[in-house]
């Protein structure tokens, strides 16, 4: 086989080492080469105004290849300052041409050439590269977490329509809904108990084996309703119920002005540390009688008596009118009998809508509830055994176990009107003027959390577009960079191949 015909394989990585061992190339080049970097860019500061000249110094590393075509362009802009002898007169045409005698001694040129390729091979195409990937990483994982966080933004947005919905609200002016639906609570309180004539068997299977006037306030509401607490307690209807207004606190300036009115007066004032109020007011220590003429005189000292030292004068006799009309002292007396009168206070709710005896008509029918439930027990273990294990009532046999399974079902339906959600939200809200306050700000809480998801969303979104911008940015980049490494591949490979007689070079491990 001819010489010629042998192909030289280098590899990349051994590049500039097979330059040296073949002593193609000194080894301390970098010295030379700084000091033809100096006079490049002494150099480029003088450069004539030309588009090719632009477009090759442009974004480019020079080397030696671009020195050669900035050379082929200057004879042709520097053609008037040639001599006869072919020398050039013109400044910038000596300076890059003694760059390229720099370069050229010692196949500097060669070595630098080998330098930048190794570089542009190992560093900079695969560093591009990385980074395009890990900027397609970057957009996909923000695409990612916009889906993720859907997730809490539906649970979120679910939970505020379930809270809304069970308050009867749409959410747009609460206060003004929250005062809509309170006005809705009688209705809702009649609703609940329209099934509470059923309770009546269970009551009176109750009060056989207890006291006749077991249970009052179930009693009364399977027979009178929903009454007033007044009505309750005295046995009649009201002539007129005056029931304290709702206060809802959800603007700031009302809860300034609730939290100035609950503050606590600890006496503290200019007088002397004793509060203005009681130093206005006449402490009555109880009935002090004593004779006035002691009280001149000096005391026994065997004397049980204390003298006080004070000093008394005759008083007028205070006359009382007894005819003057009852009705002159502002004291009202109310009817007898079915007259009623005038419900206030606690007494002006109903008995559902009043937190103590809504309390206590629960406790009343969870305990008619449990005795049910012992009731159903002792009749299962009557039927798994022959012999009586419980204490049992006499007429517990004319109720069998389904019946007071019946029972209990009417009483379950009635607890579960009774203390459903909308209505407990509701009897809250008009008995806690702060529950308001928390319904309001945790509604309020919501939105915000699912508006602030909202933004991440957005601005994640964004991101992500100005990230996949960037990775499409690059591909030029990448592309420039590719074609510059491969064209020195080819000079590299072609002045390789004329020091050994045009044998094809073949540089391994290149880009692609």
């Amino acid at each position: 086989m001819n010489e010629a015909d042998i192909p030289i394989d280098i590899h990349t990585l051994k590049l500039q080492d097979w330059l040296i061992s073949r002593r193609i190339v000194p080894k301390t080049i970098q010295k030379n080469i700084k000091e033809i970097r100096t006079k490049i860019s002494n150099a480029l500061q003088d450069m004539p105004a030309n588009d090719q000249l632009i477009k090759l110094l442009s974004g480019t590393n020079i080397n030696y290849y671009h020195c050669k075509e900035i050379v082929e362009i200057l004879k042709q802009t520097e053609k008037e300052t040639k001599s006869v002898f072919g020398t050039y007169g013109s400044q910038r045409m000596k300076d890059w041409l003694e760059i390229l005698r720099l370069y050229e001694k010692e196949n500097v040129y060669l070595a630098e050439a080998a330098q930048i390729y190794v570089r542009n091979v190992n560093y900079e195409v695969p560093g591009v590269r990385k980074q395009m990937t890990k900027l397609e990483q970057q957009s996909d994982e923000c695409i990612k977490r916009v889906q993720d966080l859907g997730k809490p933004e539906a649970q979120l947005l679910s939970e505020h329509a379930a809270l809304l919905q069970q308050l009867g609200v749409k959410g747009d002016h609460l206060r003004d809904e929250f005062l809509q639906v309170l006005a809705k609570l009688p209705e809702m309180y009649a609703n609940s108990i329209r099934d509470i004539g059923k309770l009546g068997e269970a009551v009176n299977l109750f009060s056989e084996g207890s006291d006749k006037q077991c249970l009052p306030l179930l009693r009364h509401l399977i027979e009178f309703g929903n009454t007033t607490v007044y009505q309750y307690v005295n046995k009649e209807a009201p002539l007129t119920i005056e029931e304290p207004p709702v206060k809802l606190n959800l603007s700031e300036d009302n809860t300034m002005a609730n939290t100035d009115e609950n503050e606590i007066d600890f006496g503290g004032d200019d007088n002397g540390g004793t509060s203005s109020t009681i130093s206005a007011e006449m402490i009555d220590f109880g009935e002090l009688s004593l004779d006035v003429n002691n009280v001149a005189n000096e005391t026994d000292p065997n004397d049980g008596d204390i003298d006080w030292g004070i000093e008394t004068t005759p008083t007028d006799v205070v006359e009382i009118d007894l005819d003057i009309p009852i009705e002159e002292y502002g004291i009202v007396i109310e009817g007898a009998g079915l007259d009623g009168g005038v419900a206030k206070g606690e007494q002006a709710y109903t008995i559902l809508d009043s937190p103590t005896y809504r309390d206590r008509f629960l406790d009343e029918i969870y305990e008619l509830e449990a005795f049910l439930r012992m009731r159903l027990y002792e009749l299962n273990q009557l039927d798994a055994s022959s012999n009586i294990m419980f204490s049992l009532m006499d007429t517990i046999s004319t109720y069998d176990a389904d019946s007071i399974r019946k029972m209990l079902t009417n009483i379950e339906k009635v607890l579960c009107e009774i203390c459903n959600e909308q209505t407990r939200h509701l009897f809250q809200l008009k008995h806690s003027p702060k529950y308001a306050d928390l319904l309001a700000n945790k509604l309020k809480q919501m939105t915000k959390a699912v508006d602030k998801i909202r933004d991440t969303k957005e601005v994640l979104k964004n991101r992500s577009l100005e990230l996949k911008q960037q990775r499409v940015d690059l591909n030029p980049v990448l592309a420039e960079l590719v074609a510059q490494t491969k064209k020195l591949q080819l000079n590299i490979e072609n002045d390789i191949s004329k020091r050994y007689k045009n044998r094809v070079v073949n540089l391994m491990g290149g880009v692609n």
